[in-house]
């Protein structure tokens, strides 16, 4: 290994670094709004319910028969 060498780093991830430094509760944020998106209470009843209440899809979508 060379004397002066250092390990690689992507424009792309010196970018979020200075982010974080410039703003050090933008993580924080980030978990709350993925929080208010995606982490919601999954209620297995109802989903139960939604999968037996599926309807199959005929072979052929356009097709006017049951």
């Amino acid at each position: 290994m060379p004397l002066f060498w250092k390990p690689y780093k992507s424009d792309v991830t010196q970018f979020i670094d200075s982010l974080k430094a410039r703003d050090p509760q933008l993580e924080e944020r980030q978990r709350q709004g993925r929080f208010l998106l995606w982490d919601k209470p999954v209620d297995r009843e109802a989903q139960k319910g939604y999968r037996e209440a599926r309807v199959e899809q005929q072979p052929y979508v356009y097709s006017t028969k049951a």
